[in-house]
């Protein structure tokens, strides 16, 4: 992370790599992220993403094309979450709900397809980190329910004292369970709060990140009761 001192203030610019083959899409987004403030790294293929991934271990988020020369976004995305859980953005020229669910699965947290604005780009960027706890976080509040403890500003969850590495939106979706534990949620509701934007796809993407959130969570994922032909709800 880059520390730059103004004035008696040092400010943290988080770094943000943008992996796209085409330079043009680079440098529109680039240009407007250094404009917010961001550190920007780049990468035109997918393994050179992986390069500049591993070379720096302070990468707060990746903003991943899917077609790409050499290794797709996929093939990026499945190296990456191997062995980390930062925050993921994919770009792509195609609206394929098969596509989208296929980037929910392999636990991507944001889904944009092309053309986008790069305000809006940079808008998501920003409730994501800001949501995982890494930019215009204050506070340090904790959820607890049955054996399960949140810490929303360290993004950390512990089960019985033992912590569990789950995703963005997994982390997101378990907050926001623990947030309305004993209320009946509709896949709907889930989708308009976790993903905080209107989404249209298919309703298997809460499916799918329930599935996989309640495997994380061992015997306390029983907790997560389906709600048949309605959604979920978080049981105390």
């Amino acid at each position: 992370m880059v520390r730059e001192r103004k004035g008696h203030e040092v400010m943290d610019r988080l770094k943000i790599l943008v992996v796209d083959d085409e330079s043009r899409m680079r440098k529109l987004v680039r240009d407007f992220l250094v404009k917010s403030d961001y550190e920007v790294l780049e990468a035109g293929d997918g393994e050179e993403a992986l390069d500049v991934f591993f070379a720096h271990k302070d990468i707060a988020l990746v903003a991943l094309d899917v077609m790409m020369p050499k290794m797709d976004g996929w093939q990026v995305c499945r190296e990456i979450r191997a062995y980390s859980q930062v925050p993921i953005i994919m770009l792509t020229a195609r609206g394929d709900e098969k596509d989208e669910l296929q980037g929910f699965r392999l636990g991507v947290d944001e889904y944009i397809t092309k053309p986008f604005s790069p305000k809006i780009l940079v808008a998501r960027i920003e409730a994501i980190l800001r949501r995982s706890g890494q930019k215009g976080v204050s506070g340090g509040e904790v959820l607890d329910c049955g054996g399960i403890q949140l810490d929303k500003a360290a993004h950390q969850v512990m089960i019985d004292g033992e912590p569990v590495e789950l995703s963005y939106k997994e982390f997101e979706l378990l907050a926001y369970f623990m947030e309305n534990k004993g209320i009946a949620l509709s896949r709907e509701k889930i989708l308009n709060n976790v993903w905080n934007y209107d989404y249209f796809g298919d309703a298997r993407t809460i499916d799918t990140h329930v599935k996989k959130l309640r495997s994380k969570m061992g015997k306390k994922g029983e907790l997560i009761r389906t709600i048949w032909g309605m959604g979920y709800k978080l049981e105390a």
